[in-house]
C-alpha cells in the first residue's frame, strides 16, 4: 500500500493557479495550469467545474489571506484607530517594494474578465466590501464625521497604491497615499 505525502490534485491546482494567475494574469491557459499542477484535465472539472471555478476559488483563498494581513497589520499598530489605518499604508509600502510584486490580483482579474457574470467578480466585490467595512469601523472608532465616505476614499488610495506600484516601480506610491490618508483621517 502506498501512502500519499504530498498535496492532492485539488491543492496542486489551487497552488498552480495562484502562482500562474498572479505572474501571467487570469488569461493563463488551462494547459499551462494542468502542466504546472501535474494533474489530468479531469481533476480540474471534478474539483472546480472548470477554469472559472478554479479562478474564483483561488481569489477566495487569497482574499482571506489578504484580509488577515490587514487585520494583523492593524492589530500590530496598537489601539489608536488613526495609527491602525495609517499602518495599512506602511504595510502597502513593504508589499509594493517587495520582490515579485506584480500589482493587485483582484484589480487585474476584474479588468481581464470581461464577462460581468464571471464568479470571480462576486469574490472581488465581496473582498473590497469587507476591507471597506474594516476601514469604516476604524473610522467610526476614530470619531470621523463621515466614516463611510472616508472608507471609500481610503480604499481608493489602496487601489491606487497597488496599481501605481505595479505600473510605476520605484515611485513609492504608498508614501504619497499615506500623506493623503492623513488628510482624510483629519477631515
Amino acid at each position: 500500500m502506498t501512502t500519499r505525502t504530498g498535496p492532492g490534485p485539488r491543492e496542486r491546482l489551487l497552488e498552480a493557479a495562484r502562482e500562474l494567475t498572479y505572474r501571467h494574469g487570469v488569461g493563463v491557459g488551462v494547459d499551462a495550469l494542468l502542466r504546472e499542477a501535474n494533474v489530468a484535465r479531469r481533476s480540474l472539472y471534478e474539483h472546480f467545474g472548470g477554469k472559472d471555478g478554479l479562478i474564483a476559488e483561488v481569489l477566495r483563498r487569497t482574499t482571506a489571506e489578504d484580509e488577515d494581513d490587514y487585520l494583523r497589520t492593524m492589530r500590530a499598530a496598537g489601539e489608536d484607530p488613526r495609527a491602525r489605518l495609517l499602518a495599512v499604508f506602511d504595510r502597502l509600502a513593504e508589499i509594493v517594494g517587495g520582490p515579485g510584486f506584480r500589482g493587485c490580483r483582484y484589480l487585474a482579474a476584474d479588468l481581464a474578465l470581461a464577462d460581468p457574470g464571471h464568479p470571480a467578480h462576486a469574490v472581488t466585490r465581496d473582498y473590497r466590501e469587507r476591507v471597506r467595512r474594516l476601514f469604516e469601523d476604524e473610522l467610526v472608532r476614530l470619531g470621523h464625521r463621515s466614516p463611510g465616505r472616508a472608507a471609500d476614499q481610503l480604499l481608493l488610495l489602496v487601489d491606487g497604491v497597488l496599481a501605481a506600484g505595479a505600473t510605476r516601480p520605484g515611485t513609492n506610491p504608498a508614501i504619497s497615499a499615506r500623506e493623503l490618508a492623513e488628510h482624510i483621517l483629519d477631515a
